[in-house]
């Protein structure tokens, strides 16, 4: 329960991070909490972090960061990196449609600042959904749900996440120009990648 419980507020914070700019009370939350600080060791000692203030920091490092990286030089899409033509799918037949409905997950664009739903941030936050389903099914002791949900959970790692995203991540880290950026890639790439070896574990228990 407790695994499930921080794979959940690991993929709420990277989705929040890689999804659109931030704000100051998640830039404060990340600063203040040293739990989630350890993860941005670049960051942490960063001198700006604690000596700029908040708004300052993020008008003028962090989000201009994070337009260059998912706006400007940087494609975080899955159908730019598997499709010959390097399109991305804003329609109905992108991937990752079928498997989002299935499982009752809306993507809200308004909020999102995509343009399409295989945006990483968005393939993050499925996966978050998904192990919020997991610990209720965990709660309520439904053995076979927990197992399901595993089950779709590496399915979508390896037929999704894990096709493209190591590679914008590698570029993403390469390309920051802030430590939260670069952490944050970093910790991306190692947390799919053992998440899958997570799961894996857990299916052939």
């Amino acid at each position: 329960m407790q695994q499930t419980q921080a794979r959940v507020n690991l993929y709420a914070l990277l989705s929040r991070i890689l999804l659109q700019e931030l704000e100051v009370t998640t830039l404060e939350m990340i600063k203040n909490d040293t739990t989630i600080l350890d993860f941005f060791p670049t960051l942490k000692e960063w001198k700006p972090l604690s000596e700029v203030p908040a708004k300052k920091l993020l008008d003028e490092y962090i989000n201009p960061d994070f337009v260059n990286l998912s706006l400007l030089h940087l494609i975080p899409y899955e159908t730019f990196y598997v499709r010959e033509d390097q399109m991305i799918e804003t329609g109905g037949a992108n991937p990752v449609t079928d498997i989002y409905s299935a499982y009752d997950f809306m993507v809200d664009f308004e909020v999102a600042r995509t343009v399409s739903s295989d945006h990483i941030g968005i393939e993050l936050e499925f996966m978050h959904h998904l192990c919020v389903a997991e610990s209720k099914a965990l709660q309520e002791g439904d053995s076979e749900a927990v197992k399901e949900l595993q089950e779709v959970q590496k399915e979508f790692l390896n037929k999704h996440l894990l096709v493209w995203a190591p590679l914008y991540l590698i570029n993403m880290k390469y390309e920051a120009r802030t430590p939260l950026y670069y952490d944050a890639a970093e910790m991306c790439l190692e947390f799919i990648l053992s998440d899958n070896e997570y799961l894996l574990a857990q299916l052939t228990a």
